[in-house]
Formats: C-alpha cells, sequence, structure tokens
C-alpha cells in the first residue's frame, strides 16, 4: 500500500474508533480542523468545519461536502479499529467520506493545479437531516459564495470505485407524521359504550396504504409507512387514546404535497365518522435531492476520463440526504461511489457490521481533486 493510501486508512480508521451523534461531533470537528490546518488551509469552526483553498486569480468557487456524524448503532464486527463509544458507530461511510475529502485537500494543496477557490464543508448532523441547514442558517453560502456544490456517498454492493448519478431527483424526500386520536377508552367486554382508539386508528392505517396504491400513478415511487402504533390500553382496557407515527418518502415536491393533503383528508373523515378527534403533523426535514444538469455531466466526464466504471442515468433512490438543501441553493451534484460487491464491504449501509471500504480511499481522493481541476481550470495563458 502506498504511504497515501496508508495515511487515508489511518485517518479513517481513527474516525471509525471515534464515532459522534449529529451536533456532538466534538472530537471529529477538531481532528477535521487540524488535519486541514496541518496542510496549511484555511478552517473555519461553527456548526461544522469549513476549509478554504485559494490559487490562481479565478473567481470561481465550488464546494465539496463530507459528513461527519455516527449513529447509535452498537457495533458488531470484530476487527482491530471497532467502536470505543459503546452503542455508536459509522455505520453510514462518513468516515470514509471525510478520509476521502481530507485526501483530497492533501492533493490539491501540495499540487494546486487549479485556477479559483475550493470550499470544503465538513457537515454535521446528516442523519436526522438538520446538518445542512444548520450550516447555511450559519451563513455558510453568504461567507462563503460557491457557484457549485458536490457531495459523494458510498453505495455498498455496487463495484468499487464506480460512480453512479443522474440528472434531476436523485433521492427521495422525507416527511414525519404523527396522528394523535383521542377517542373512549372502557372495558374490553363493552366496547359499545364507547370509541376505542385502537379501532379508529387500525383503520386510518388500512386506508393509509390506498394513498401510493389508487392515488398516485404507478411508478410514483411515493412510499407512506406507519412505523409506530402507540396506545394507553391494558389486557381489558380498551385505550381512549392512540399515536400513529411514521414517514412518507417521495420523488417529487408534488407528489409530496398530494400525500399529505391526502392523509389528512383521510385522518380528518375517518375521524369524523366514529366522532373522534384526531391530530395530525407532517414535517419535511429532508427535500428531495436535485442534481442539475452541468454539474451532473462534470461528474460523468471526470469519472469516464478516470477510467471508472460510469452509470449516467442511475434510477434514482428511496432514501433520502440533506444535501438537498445545499442543491436547493446552488446548483449542484450528489453522486454514489461504490464500496464493493464481496462481504463486509457489500453490507448494507446502517448495518451493525458495515465497515467503509479502505479501497475506495484514494479512488475518491483523487476523483474529488480531478473534479476540482475540471471545474476550475486553468487557463492556458496562465499555464
Amino acid at each position: 500500500m502506498a504511504p497515501f493510501d496508508q495515511k487515508l486508512t489511518a485517518l479513517r480508521r481513527a474516525f471509525h474508533r471515534n464515532p459522534e451523534l449529529g451536533f456532538q461531533e466534538v472530537q471529529t470537528k477538531a481532528k477535521v480542523a487540524a488535519v486541514l490546518r496541518d496542510l496549511g488551509i484555511e478552517v473555519h469552526e461553527g456548526a461544522g468545519v469549513i476549509g478554504v483553498l485559494k490559487h490562481g486569480s479565478g473567481n470561481r468557487a465550488i464546494g465539496l461536502r463530507a459528513d461527519m456524524d455516527a449513529l447509535p448503532i452498537s457495533e458488531a464486527s470484530c476487527h482491530d479499529y471497532v467502536s470505543r463509544n459503546p452503542g455508536l458507530m459509522h455505520a453510514c461511510g462518513h468516515d470514509g467520506h471525510m478520509a476521502m475529502l481530507l485526501g483530497a485537500a492533501e492533493l490539491l494543496s501540495s499540487d494546486p493545479d487549479f485556477d479559483g477557490t475550493v470550499i470544503f464543508i465538513f457537515q454535521p448532523n446528516e442523519e436526522h437531516g438538520l446538518g445542512a441547514r444548520a450550516m447555511i442558517d450559519e451563513g455558510l453560502l453568504v461567507r462563503f459564495p460557491i457557484d457549485e456544490v458536490y457531495a459523494i456517498h458510498n453505495l455498498p454492493g455496487a463495484p468499487t470505485g464506480q460512480v453512479s448519478t443522474r440528472t434531476g431527483q436523485i433521492c427521495a424526500s422525507e416527511s414525519l407524521f404523527e396522528i394523535e386520536i383521542s377517542g373512549q377508552g372502557g372495558h374490553a367486554s363493552m366496547p359499545h359504550v364507547g370509541v376505542d382508539a385502537i379501532t379508529v386508528g387500525a383503520e386510518m392505517v388500512t386506508a393509509l396504504q390506498t394513498i401510493v396504491s389508487r392515488k398516485l400513478a404507478p411508478g410514483a415511487g411515493a412510499v407512506v409507512s406507519v412505523t409506530e402504533f402507540l396506545t394507553d390500553g391494558q389486557r381489558n382496557v380498551l385505550p381512549g387514546h392512540a399515536t400513529l407515527k411514521g414517514d412518507v418518502r417521495a420523488r417529487l415536491p408534488e407528489d409530496r404535497a398530494v400525500v399529505e393533503r391526502l392523509m389528512r383528508q383521510i385522518v380528518e373523515g375517518i375521524a369524523a365518522t366514529h366522532a373522534v378527534t384526531a391530530r395530525m403533523s407532517f414535517e419535511t426535514e429532508f427535500i428531495e435531492t436535485l442534481n442539475a444538469p452541468e454539474p451532473t455531466e462534470a461528474v460523468v466526464r471526470v469519472a469516464r476520463a478516470a477510467g471508472l466504471e460510469t452509470l449516467p442515468d442511475r434510477p434514482p433512490m428511496s432514501f433520502s440526504e440533506d444535501f438537498a438543501h445545499f442543491c436547493a441553493a446552488v446548483p449542484g451534484c450528489f453522486l454514489l461511489l461504490g464500496n464493493g460487491e464481496s462481504r463486509p464491504h457489500g453490507q448494507p449501509l446502517h448495518a451493525a457490521d458495515y465497515d467503509f471500504n479502505d479501497a475506495l480511499l484514494p479512488i475518491g481522493a483523487a476523483f474529488w481533486a480531478d473534479l476540482v481541476r475540471d471545474r476550475l481550470p486553468i487557463r492556458k495563458d496562465e499555464r
């Protein structure tokens, strides 16, 4: 293994040993900032960490984002760099994302063959969809204006180094809903005396499934999932209160709006039918991730020039990404980078034995550097 590759592997494994949850990335941020400073890169710390690398006289700037947070999962792996923080682990590859971007920072700072400004964005709290907005609200895009923004996410089960992306929608939105039902509980032997909330809730669960199956066009890609059904009932007590919780995924903002409208209509209608009260909340933290044409074309062009296997029109992903908030502010591209097909690298994201493929680290770092050179080229008269 080359010294650069060894350095990236050691860095990634150091991050893996010390996972931290969203908005609690204290040690992670300190390490990222220290590496950037050692490279001579200007550093700004806030909700996340920002590195600024300027070269030449160009006035264009691009942003490259890596996420930093881990997950509340107990690691089941047995390698020598397992999590040292009980109940926490990097089960989504954010440790590798950080290492690849720091590797790119080293490549570009040691050989700055570009003209313009690179903004290295190390973002907190991606898993709960709050980190990108926190950095934007903090003034990231005002203090450091960028023309384009990019992000990489590893993809287990795809060949190592395969680049896949698409123009337009690539990740779904996620909206969390909660329905509170208030009826009249009572004795299990006399259900006719009241209106138990569990029966009303069960009817709502069934009716909500008709939104995707009968109200939206086939292939729309929306998903409505009730994931929790909580009541105050007991063995022989009919519940007077019930709470339904779940999430909605949608590929298009207009489909998301239709789903919300129909959900409210169903909830209100069934509640009225049974003469109970029902309140529903619907909060969208992850909006749809929409890739802009020019940045996406650049990603495909750079990947092909590097000899990487490339899928320029992959199917949209059903998971959500808060990188969407950056893409909503400036043209951007979110791309997937294959993490390997064999176990353990083919393990699903968020699995307790998931591990990032260290062979991908130099590939990702080199891709980032190539992308910067493509988007911030040195003019021929300046060479």
